[in-house]
């Protein structure tokens, strides 16, 4: 095989030896699994050749050290694609529940934007009964019973706020710091200024959810104009966890190798005369893809797990579901991925149907994720990697107070409409304090009214959790110094342990 290797090799650098990257691509074997899992990896051409030492060794997913010492390892970034109501899950407002019914007060609506509400909206009392748990009496209701169980691991941030109202433009400011297409996420930067410590698998992982992708689509898990190596790579818990994964008939591993080496013998050429970091980020993607298929399938079954586990998340294995993506976000930061995000798609209770409503959607969505989160913080619980794993849990917005009313006519489900003033979030583990709520909202939990918390305020605490500072994590496009949390963001030190 090493004769034929080499003759194979020879012939492709003899032949395109006086061609451009560019042309030899087009050329070369597309429909090699490795060609295909590199534009999976990273199809997107950023333009910009950056200025980041970073890549002045070659591998730009080298393992790199922060700028002080980290409280976490890795993070688990779990988004409620839609926005749960916090109103019937984490805080609790009897004032609320006296008013049910009434027509919403002018004062609450005046100068105000909402998504669908017209007219004057009646108020909506909780649906839910809450009750205190654990020896930090967190709220907690009863959509959520098997998280009551892990409330003394949990710090609740009470008094989230964004200045976005619509799924996309919202879910867009969370995970990449602004409302607009284009900037890095939060994965994306994390990788960029870690690295990974696994080299045969990647080092920020999406998994999804829900029977559809945010609204936002695969940009919040893009890498913006970082070099493409950097963003996430989505893998699925059914079926090959990565399309193309394996080799087409008639290519076997060591064809593979040598095709693989052959173009990176031109990437390199290609690098050391233009610079362009993207380059290099087609040859680590090259690599990572020849390596992955060894390892991704290993990392990604979940049938070998014992029975007590898959009865501890509720897992279904070859299902798509988020209960399977749950454990696998534990088995991924087990092997060194550094950033897990899991997108689970569905919850937007405007109460237009039963199945989104609050009283009957939320509860179903809260029983497809309640068992699963829970024993994911149990399972790295026991196996001593939450203190050095942040789990992140929350939607891009909260819901209002009053009821949905479109067109000034009720709904026939109960529902809520997008709120950006105030909503719930919370994180454990990864240096967090445990068993503890910052933050408050008024009365009926219609605006923040103490420890205001902005969406660039989480984003440099989970950055700081990792050891850096988010002001110097930065990286330079368009004639100036980028960063995740744009200019603003600050962390909240009172959570942390």
């Amino acid at each position: 095989m090493s004769k034929r290797k080499n003759i194979f090799t020879e012939a492709l650098e003899a032949k395109f030896q006086e061609q451009t990257r560019r042309n030899f691509l087009k050329e070369s074997f597309m429909g090699l699994g490795g060609l295909a899992l590199g534009g999976l990896l990273g199809s997107c051409e950023t333009g910009s050749k950056g200025s980041s030492s970073l890549f002045d060794t070659g591998n730009p997913l080298m393992v790199k050290a922060p700028h002080f010492a980290p409280k976490a390892r890795s993070v688990i970034y779990i988004h409620m694609a839609g926005a749960p109501s916090q109103l019937e899950l984490f805080d609790y407002k009897p004032e609320l529940q006296k008013l049910n019914g009434l027509d919403c007060p002018q004062s609450l609506l005046e100068g105000k934007k909402f998504a669908f509400i017209r007219g004057v909206p009646k108020m909506l009392g909780p649906q839910a009964k809450f009750s205190q748990h654990g020896e930090s009496r967190a709220w907690i209701s009863n959509y959520l019973p098997h998280l009551q169980s892990v409330a003394d691991e949990i710090t609740f941030l009470k008094s989230v706020t964004t200045d976005q109202f619509n799924h996309a433009p919202a879910q867009l400011l969370m995970q990449t710091g602004s409302a607009r297409l284009g900037r890095p996420s939060m994965g994306s930067w994390v990788t960029y200024g870690l690295g990974t410590e696994n080299a045969d698998l990647p080092g920020f992982v999406v998994l999804t959810s829900g029977g559809a992708n945010p609204d936002a689509g695969k940009s919040v898990w893009g890498s913006g104009f970082l070099p493409s190596v950097y963003q996430g790579v989505q893998c699925r818990s059914a079926g090959d966890p990565i399309l193309f994964l394996n080799d087409p008939e008639g290519v076997n591993r060591d064809l593979r190798r040598a095709s693989i080496d052959a173009i990176n013998k031109v990437n390199q050429q290609q690098f050391e005369e233009y610079g362009d970091p993207e380059t290099l980020s087609r040859i680590s993607q090259y690599e990572m893809a020849y390596r992955m298929q060894i390892s991704v399938p290993e990392v990604m079954n979940i049938n070998d797990e014992p029975e007590y586990i898959h009865e501890m998340y509720g897992t279904q294995p070859g299902k798509a579901a988020f209960a399977n993506n749950a454990l696998l976000a534990r088995k991924l930061v087990e092997k060194g991925v550094r950033f897990v995000q899991l997108f689970d798609w569905g919850w937007d209770t405007h109460g237009t149907s039963l199945d989104g409503s609050i009283d009957v959607g939320l509860i179903n969505k809260c029983r497809q994720s309640d068992k699963a989160v829970t024993a994911l913080l149990l399972d790295l619980k026991q196996r001593g990697l939450l203190d050095e794993t942040l789990v992140v849990w929350g939607g891009e917005f909260g819901r209002t107070p009053m009821a949905e009313n479109r067109e000034g006519k009720p709904n026939a489900f109960k529902g809520r409409d997008h709120h950006a003033e105030a909503f719930t979030m919370w994180m454990a583990g990864g240096g967090i304090k445990k068993g503890y709520t910052y933050g408050e909202t008024d009365e009926i939990g219609y605006s923040a009214i103490s420890g205001k918390i902005t969406p660039h305020d989480i984003q440099a605490t989970i950055l700081n959790q990792l050891g850096f500072d988010h002001e110097k994590l930065t990286y330079e496009f368009q004639g100036r110094p980028f960063r995740l949390t744009d200019v603003e963001g600050n962390v909240i030190k009172e959570i942390l342990g």
